[in-house]
């Protein structure tokens, strides 16, 4: 490529005080090493050793958002007040510095009639979007309590970037449980769980029909689809059962944005393209979990040294194909929102 190539990664992590706080008193495990782990440093910086990684991995533009679960498990009143406080700390990171940060909102979705309003009130903060993080407690993504949240987000015309989380302890103990060398809990999460967890949350929302009553939606998927993208031919055959006007890979042609996060796989990038094509690829690198080596760290899952930028200007695409996944894409889909910057309205 004769110009330099352009990325903004889309799934890039942090973890502010105010929602560490209200983890700890709500009693909840979040998704931390410890005080001192180098991952959790890396969450909580979003200064110079965040922007100094971001130039090591070729990351010209990072979209924060908060680490796993966000706020969507805290309690209605708590969620609405800590989303507050943290998208106002967020939009204040971002003005600071709005050449390297973007953000994507947290939204409280224990309070849904509280969810559009915060979705919303972050877009005139400058918010490109914001972060979902699958389950609320026990309502999975397609409960009818969050049709206000995607008519606010469809009428926007803003992104919903989902992020999996933990599956349910029932769901631990009857697939995970009883392995050696605490694989079971790794299986759980990161290894597998997380995207079975949320990938048959995008399936329900296609077959109970949230797409169909919001057509213009946007949902951005990580992981490469987050499994569901390598069973459309075969899931294809509930079409008729579920009653849905289009084929189901018509939803993720039409209403969904796929990314990597940081799993730096070619037969994945491939057969995203094949499937949705690359005019609807983004990327994300997940930082800072794929940053580095780590303890059981395997070498597609870190973007250190370059290889973020390389995997994507190595890829069996055009110049124009590439340049549409690192950036292009994303502004076709919400460069609508890069508007000066508007004063903070008041929490």
């Amino acid at each position: 490529m004769n110009e330099k190539l352009r990325i903004v990664g889309l799934e890039e992590h942090v973890l502010l005080p105010v929602v560490l706080e209200a983890w700890e008193k709500a009693g909840l495990s979040p998704n931390v090493y410890g005080p001192d782990h180098p991952v959790t440093r890396r969450l909580l910086d979003v200064g110079q050793q965040r922007l100094a990684d971001m130039d090591d991995q070729g990351i010209d533009v990072a979209v924060l958002s908060l680490s796993t679960p966000g706020v969507q498990n805290l309690a209605p009143a708590e969620a609405v007040s800590v989303a507050r406080e943290a998208n106002d700390a967020l939009a204040e990171i971002v003005e600071a510095n709005p050449r390297r940060f973007q953000a994507f909102a947290a939204i409280p979705t224990s309070a849904p009639e509280a969810a559009a309003a915060e979705l919303e009130r972050a877009i005139g903060l400058g918010f490109r979007g914001a972060m979902l993080y699958g389950r609320t407690g026990d309502k999975l993504a397609d409960a009818p309590e969050f049709d206000d949240l995607y008519a606010t987000a469809e009428r926007l015309r803003v992104p919903l970037h989902f992020h999996p989380q933990t599956p349910v302890r029932a769901v631990q103990e009857a697939y995970y449980s009883g392995l050696p060398n605490g694989v079971g809990p790794a299986l759980a999460t990161a290894g597998l769980g997380w995207y079975y967890d949320l990938g048959v949350q995008y399936l329900r929302m296609i077959f109970s029909g949230v797409f169909d009553r919001h057509p213009e939606l946007q949902v951005i998927a990580g992981h490469w689809g987050e499994v569901v993208l390598f069973y459309l031919d075969h899931v294809g055959f509930l079409r008729e059962m579920a009653g849905l006007p289009r084929p189901l890979a018509d939803y993720f042609r039409q209403n969904f944005w796929i990314a990597g996060s940081g799993t730096v796989s070619e037969r994945y990038l491939r057969w995203t393209a094949e499937v949705v094509g690359t005019d609807r690829m983004l990327y994300s690198t997940d930082y800072p979990y794929t940053f580095g080596t780590r303890p059981g760290g395997f070498p597609h899952l870190d973007t250190s040294g370059g290889v973020a930028r390389s995997f994507l200007e190595q890829a069996p695409f055009t110049d124009e194909e590439k340049a549409a996944i690192g950036s292009g894409n994303w502004e076709r889909l919400t460069g609508h929102l890069a508007a000066p910057h508007r004063q903070h309205q008041p929490s």
